[in-house]
């Protein structure tokens, strides 16, 4: 059973054959890839289909109508393309950007840096050998030469003995 084709339908294909490729060879002096220019061939042939009605069957009207309609393709997505920020692949132009400023995190260091003065002498080894130096418990506790229990415990309290300590410098609530 063939199915029944409609006139529009035997328009379309007509169209595209006749007129694809030189519908593609235009497209091509604007975009430069060839993938993207078949995407607006496409595009095209879809705006000439929504408006079939407007069709001239006279092949010199028909051929120019449909330029005219890949030239608005063409420079709507140019226009799309321009409004998108592009991506920039060299590196010296990625790092002359200048970076965020890190006050906040200067701020926060040196507040840091104070609360951790007020810790007792063995609670700042404790902090400064597993926070700041990364060791585990087992490497701080060789380090320090005291138990392993000790270090863990001299851990918990130095932390919380740090939140008591940014409360009262207002830090937390």
């Amino acid at each position: 059973m063939r199915r029944r084709v409609s006139p529009d339908e035997e328009l379309m294909t007509a169209l595209y054959t006749e007129h694809y490729a030189v519908l593609l060879s235009f497209v091509l002096r604007y975009v430069h890839d060839r993938h993207r220019a078949e995407d607006l061939v496409q595009e095209t042939l879809l705006r000439a289909w929504k408006h079939i009605d407007h069709l001239d069957t006279d092949p010199g009207r028909t051929r120019s109508y449909l330029l005219t309609i890949a030239r608005n393709v063409v420079t709507n997505a140019w226009r799309a393309e321009q409004r998108r920020p592009h991506l920039v692949a060299d590196e010296a132009a990625v790092n002359a950007m200048p970076s965020a400023d890190n006050v906040d995190e200067m701020v926060e260091g040196w507040l840091v840096a104070e609360a951790l003065e007020r810790l007792s002498a063995d609670h700042q080894a404790v902090v400064r050998a597993m926070y700041y130096e990364g060791q585990s418990v087992a490497d701080a506790a060789r380090k320090l030469s005291v138990p392993e229990g000790t270090v863990k415990s001299r851990a918990y309290y130095a932390v919380r003995a740090l939140r008591t300590v940014f409360e009262e410098m207002g830090v937390l609530r």
